[in-house]
This record gives structure tokens, C-alpha cells and sequence, in this order.
């Protein structure tokens, strides 16, 4: 009883304190402005602290066994349905599907209106492909995989070449320092793309950037060898793979299955470049919600003018203070991971890095979540547009597919209803880190006392990230 009360204690202080630093300033900007709420805003706070510390104590005391990082537990689905979905001639459509969406956006961002939101190009990448992606990741696997245009491409490419040139030379061996880095520095490209680059909007700017990398993974494709760079270099396939992970559904050795939500999440190679990889996935949501608060709009015209008087023209200078920002986001969100693994390390005297590496898979849930959260009415509203836009991609007054004269209907959900679904995405993401964080503890540490002692640090980092993400959705939606 004496641990336990230790354990409530350690876990309410330090909900207690990250509930009044985080949703207290929430509450001061009148989050997201629902004052139909039937309960006053700062309780969803104290809600969300409160649901961490049960679920710390309850983990500290139910779980004493690591369930997650067990292997094995992967089961085929019924041949009926693992054939049906999972097949040379589903995989070849699929791949024919993604290499026809590639080629529309690219044509219809240089050949169709510039007006954004009537060209095909802006929407679907921004809305279907970037965030609507991650949640059907989660829910139903790594689909990516198979829609990947570039991946269908370069296997095709090679397909055909050993047939009219006989055996291609071996590709070189992808560098194992090289590891998640490069699909670190592409997501962090397509953020500031997003979120900086005052052509982000115009497409065709994006079927532009679109071509460019295309080519540069096609070449990169060329000297690493498909499965490598896929598996490892490009942004995409690494960022949608490292969400499908916590998904039930697996396709393992050509065979559809099932496994433990979320023990896939146990077995990632944590090789150089994941933590870079995960601090940019949240840092860079972190700061596109931030941007659209006060705090950002009254700093950023500050940042700008330093680098005006440098000589920066206008436009540079903006790229420039937002990408500062970003920078600002993801050493937030740093901050935050590095200080609880510090404290991880007072049960654990391995290196830091090497301990870091060791719990960042506890940081992928979270991320998934700030993504839908953030973007959760964005995807629901937006995401509607794509079917008027898919008959006319192009703004011309097409109807291809008798879907042109349909709108946007903004009364499928309401806005009380996106709160609360945001709010609970957000406190289910942090309860899954936990999970996570504690299961490792207790496969590493063998005592479940001492696991515990470990995870202190780790509660503190997820109360951190839960009342920084109730903050961001303040921010986002005033």
C-alpha cells in the first residue's frame, strides 16, 4: 500500500501541475470558442490528468507481466478473406491506382486552375493523402505499401528492364548510420512545404515539387534498391509504415493477419534517425497548431522583421520566421521526450541515447493522435470536396462523374461533437504511451517495482504532451 500511495502521489503532482500549466492557459483563450460546452473547458483538463494517473496507478498495479513484447501472437485471417484482399491481382491494382492519382495530381496542378480550392491537386495531397492516410494506417494497416505510386514504379522499371537487359548490377547497400534520417528531412520538407512556403498553397507549385521528388526517389530507388530505400529513406512509406504499426491488421509473408493492437509498436528497429523522425512528426503538428494562436501571430512579425533588416525580401523572410518556428515546435517537443528520459535513467544506467531509442516507440501513438485531432474537421469537412473536385479536377466545369454540383455539407458533425472527439482521440493516445512505456519497462527491468520506479518520468512526459496537445487544439480553434 505504501508503493501505491507513492505511485498516486508522484502521478497526481505531477498531473496536478501540468493540468495547471497546460489547459489553464487553454481556458484563458476561451478554448475553441464551444461555450455550449456542458461543462466548463478546464475540466477536460483535469478529466484528461485524471484519466492519466488511473491508468498509471492501474498499470502499476493489473499489469505485472509484459503482454505486448511478447512475439507470436500474429494470426492468419480466414483464407476467404486473406485471399479476397490479398493477392497479385489486388496488389497490381493497387499499385495502378496510386500511379493514376499520381499522374492527376500532377496534371491537374499544371494544366487546371490555380484557384486552390477548385483544383483537384491541393486537396487531395493536403487532405486525403496526408492526413487522411494516417487514420486509415491505423485502422487497417500499412496501405500505403500498396498504393505507393513510386514504389509501383520502381518495381515495375526493374520488372521490365531485367527483361530487355537481362540482370541489373546489385544496387549499393544502404548505410545502416543513414537509417530513418533522410525520411526525417522529407517530412520535415513537406511540413514547411504545408506550413511555410508561401507557394504551398498554388498548385501548380506542388505538382512542381511533386515531380522533383518523384524523380529523386526514383534515383535513390535506383542505387539503394527498392525494398531498402522504401523500408528505410522514403519519408512517406516510413511515416504511413511507422502508424500502421499500431493497427491489428498485418500483412506478414504475402498472408493477411492479425496481431495485438499496437504490439507491432514493440518490435520497431529503433536505427538511426527514429527519434529524429518522431520529434519531427509531432513537432511540426505541434507548430501548425501554435501558428494559429496569438502567442505565434503576435511573435512571428518580430521574427520576420530581424530577418527583413538582414536583407531578406518579404516573402523570404516570412519562409524563414516560420520555419524558425517549426524548428521552435519540434525543440518543444524534444524538451519534453528528453526530460522524461532523463528520469527514466535513474533506475536505467545505460547511455542516454541508447535509452531514448529504447522508449521513442511510445511517442507513435501520440503523434497519430495530434495529427487527427488537429486536423479531425479539416478532414471531415475538406475531405468532402473530393468528390465535386474528383468529376472536375481540373476547374473546368467538368462532370465526369455526375459528382460536380455537390457541396460541402458543414452540418455532418457538430462542433461540440469534433471536441469531444478530439478530446478523447487525444487522452486514448496517451493512455496507449503509456501502455507502451510500462510493458518496455517491465520486459527491460524484470521487477515490476522497479519498472514502475521507471515510468515516474514517463507519466510526466505524457500529462506534458496530453496538456500541450489540449493547448495546441485551443490555439487551432479560436
Amino acid at each position: 500500500m505504501r508503493r501505491l500511495r507513492r505511485i498516486a502521489f508522484y502521478a497526481a503532482a505531477t498531473a496536478v501541475l501540468g493540468t495547471l500549466l497546460g489547459p489553464a492557459v487553454a481556458a484563458a483563450h476561451g478554448l475553441v470558442g464551444r461555450a455550449d460546452l456542458p461543462i466548463p473547458e478546464w475540466l477536460f483538463g483535469w478529466a484528461a490528468a485524471v484519466v492519466m494517473v488511473v491508468s498509471f496507478v492501474g498499470l502499476a498495479t493489473l499489469w505485472q507481466e509484459p503482454k505486448l513484447e511478447e512475439t507470436g501472437n500474429w494470426r492468419p485471417a480466414p483464407d476467404w478473406l486473406a485471399f479476397t484482399l490479398v493477392n497479385p491481382a489486388t496488389e497490381f491494382a493497387a499499385g495502378l491506382i496510386g500511379v493514376g492519382l499520381l499522374a492527376v495530381v500532377i496534371w491537374s496542378g499544371f494544366a487546371g486552375t490555380q484557384l486552390v480550392t477548385a483544383n483537384f491537386n491541393p486537396t487531395f495531397i493536403y487532405v486525403i493523402f496526408w492526413v487522411g492516410l494516417v487514420p486509415a494506417s491505423v485502422l487497417f494497416g500499412d496501405i500505403f505499401k500498396a498504393l505507393n505510386p513510386w514504389r509501383a514504379i520502381a518495381r515495375a522499371t526493374g520488372f521490365l528492364a531485367s527483361r530487355v537487359a537481362g540482370p541489373l548490377p546489385r544496387p549499393f547497400a544502404y548505410p545502416r548510420w543513414l537509417g530513418r534520417w533522410p525520411a526525417a528531412v522529407t517530412i520535415f520538407g513537406f511540413a514547411w512545404i504545408e506550413l511555410a512556403w508561401v507557394n504551398g498553397q498554388d498548385p501548380s507549385a506542388l505538382a512542381g515539387a511533386t515531380v522533383l521528388y518523384s524523380v529523386l526517389t526514383l534515383i535513390a530507388t535506383a542505387v539503394f534498391g527498392t525494398e531498402a530505400w522504401f523500408r528505410w529513406g522514403e519519408g512517406f512509406s516510413v511515416y504511413y509504415g511507422l502508424f500502421a504499426r499500431i493497427s491489428a491488421v498485418e500483412v506478414r509473408h504475402g498472408r493477411l493477419g492479425f496481431r495485438r493492437p499496437l504490439s507491432a509498436l514493440c518490435r520497431l528497429d529503433a536505427v538511426p534517425g527514429t527519434v529524429g523522425m518522431l520529434v519531427v512528426m509531432l513537432g511540426t503538428v505541434a507548430f501548425d497548431g501554435a501558428s494559429e494562436g496569438p502567442q505565434w501571430s503576435s511573435l512571428a512579425p518580430h521574427i520576420q522583421d530581424w530577418f527583413g533588416k538582414l536583407g531578406f525580401g518579404p516573402g523570404d523572410a516570412l519562409e524563414l520566421a516560420f520555419t524558425v518556428g517549426m524548428l521552435l515546435g519540434i525543440a518543444i517537443i524534444t524538451s519534453i521526450y528528453l526530460v522524461g528520459i532523463a528520469g527514466v535513467r535513474t533506475v536505467d544506467e545505460r547511455p542516454f541515447g541508447q535509452v531514448a531509442r529504447t522508449y521513442i516507440h511510445t511517442l507513435i501513438p501520440i503523434a497519430a493522435v495530434y495529427v487527427f485531432a488537429h486536423y479531425f474537421s479539416f478532414l471531415i469537412y475538406n475531405g468532402q470536396s473530393i468528390a465535386f473536385l474528383s468529376s472536375d479536377p481540373l476547374g473546368r466545369g467538368w462532370d465526369l462523374f455526375g459528382t460536380a454540383g455537390r457541396t460541402i455539407d458543414y452540418g455532418v458533425i457538430t462542433a461540440k461533437q469534433i471536441w469531444y472527439v478530439q478530446v478523447g482521440v487525444l487522452v486514448a493516445g496517451h493512455v496507449s504511451g503509456l501502455i507502451l512505456s510500462h510493458d518496455r519497462a517491465l520486459a527491460l527491468y524484470q521487477k515490476a517495482r522497479i519498472a514502475t520506479q521507471s515510468q515516474y518520468w514517463m507519466l510526466a512526459v505524457m500529462v506534458g504532451f496530453t496538456t500541450f496537445g489540449l493547448w495546441l487544439l485551443s490555439q487551432s480553434n479560436q
